[in-house]
């Protein structure tokens, strides 16, 4: 028999409402960690590692053990979702299926990536064929600050020769090119004093307004043709008040501390220690036109904000990589046509992912993964794609870890 006899449809489906139902805001996966950890059990792999990657949080990779005489596969996906936007119609923790459509909190980012692998490894699973290499169903925690889950389990040495990270940039393509994730936040202090003495005080807001036009207007140059919109930034968070916990009670007192937060994308040929200096250097001109403006300039940002916490540099795989080459073809076996695209998919590339530090082990990888349609893209996923996926990776992972197809 295929592999795919051992894939079936609903429980894919099955397995990402599940997911949807388990709350995994970053830094609170608990309840999915668990989840997983159940499930592996029950699915009988060989090894369960559960990992403590910062006090009090922890996340899980099972693996389905090779005799060590192939090469092996590793299948990469976070548990943590983004945070939850205030105009949901119903619970978004209860999954809800409308036409091809299934939507849920985090089932575009990633959780339906999640139940594409794992069930494409329960499919390899259930062939009862002979492993050459390792399988490794990676469902780690933190991507979205900076990949601090991945790292973990690279330094305990969970390792492979090829990795997938199915994250949500469509089944049409397969990225082998991103750019890097940067964040650093910016505090402007002032002098705080009641409304009916504003003209003693210094408004920590108002000078703010100041890094922000200036931030609009900062230059970076492209220095990756593959990549022409890169440099890209934005002040995606700020938060202002009394006193450095933004005491929000007084709005009758003047602020005296804001934070914005930067997030920044960037291409290769740049570094950390460039992207900072260049913000140092426009605070400073800033400072040298106002002498009232007082700023702090934070890396890494204060943990506080659950934001950064990990480098995530550019991440480059030739088209050519052999990983590419197994998942291209699998990927027509299942749909009868090639991916649309394969390399750097604009505007895909300009997202930062775990495969920034499985390239840099030396793990050969690429991201392929179900996507929603353009409205409401990030509420829900089309499961048309959710079950292309699983089965193109159940080829592919079968491939690698039996050395047959």
């Amino acid at each position: 028999m295929n592999v795919l006899d051992y894939l079936k449809k609903q429980e894919v489906i099955d397995l990402a409402c599940d997911l949807i139902q388990q709350p995994s805001l970053t830094n609170k996966e608990g309840p999915a960690v668990d989840y997983m950890i159940d499930w592996y059990e029950d699915n009988d792999f060989d090894e369960i590692h559960v990992q403590e990657v910062q006090p009090g949080r922890r996340q899980v990779i099972g693996v389905m053990k090779g005799d060590g005489t192939g090469k092996s596969m590793m299948f990469n996906g976070h548990l943590d979702i983004d945070p939850i936007t205030a105009d949901w119609e119903w619970d978004p923790y209860e999954p809800k299926i409308d036409g091809n459509r299934l939507w849920g909190a985090g089932i575009h980012n990633m959780k339906s990536g999640d139940a594409a692998f794992l069930m494409a490894a329960l499919a390899i699973k259930r062939t009862g064929k002979k492993l050459k290499g390792d399988l490794v169903c990676a469902t780690v925690v933190g991507e979205l600050q900076g990949g601090v889950g991945t790292v973990h389990m690279l330094k305990e040495g969970i390792k492979t020769d090829y990795a997938i990270v199915p994250e949500p940039y469509s089944v049409d393509n397969i990225l082998t090119k991103c750019v890097g994730v940067h964040d650093l936040a910016i505090n402007v202090i002032g002098e705080s004093h009641h409304i009916s003495r504003m003209e003693e005080a210094v408004d920590a807001i108002k000078k703010m307004r100041k890094v922000l036009d200036r931030i609009d207007k900062m230059e970076f140059e492209a220095r990756d043709p593959d990549l022409p919109g890169a440099p890209r930034w934005v002040a995606g968070s700020i938060i202002g008040g009394r006193n450095r916990d933004y005491d929000l009670a007084g709005p009758y007192n003047i602020p005296d501390f804001c934070t914005t937060i930067v997030d920044f994308r960037y291409p290769p040929g740049y570094t950390i220690e460039e992207i900072n200096q260049r913000f140092k250097d426009m605070l400073e001109e800033i400072a040298a036109e106002d002498s009232e403006f007082k700023y702090e300039f934070e890396y890494p940002v204060n943990p506080k904000f659950r934001v950064g916490g990990m480098v995530m540099p550019p991440m480059g795989v030739s088209p050519d990589a052999e990983v590419v080459q197994i998942l291209k073809e699998n990927h027509k076996a299942v749909t009868g046509e090639y991916p649309k695209k394969i390399g750097a998919v604009i505007p895909r590339s300009y997202c930062g992912n775990d495969t920034a530090h499985l390239a840099q082990t030396g793990i050969e990888c690429c991201l392929y993964g179900p996507r929603g349609y353009p409205d409401d893209v990030e509420k829900h996923v089309r499961i048309d794609e959710m079950i292309t996926c699983s089965k193109a990776m159940a080829l592919s992972g079968y491939q690698v870890v039996t050395g047959e197809k």
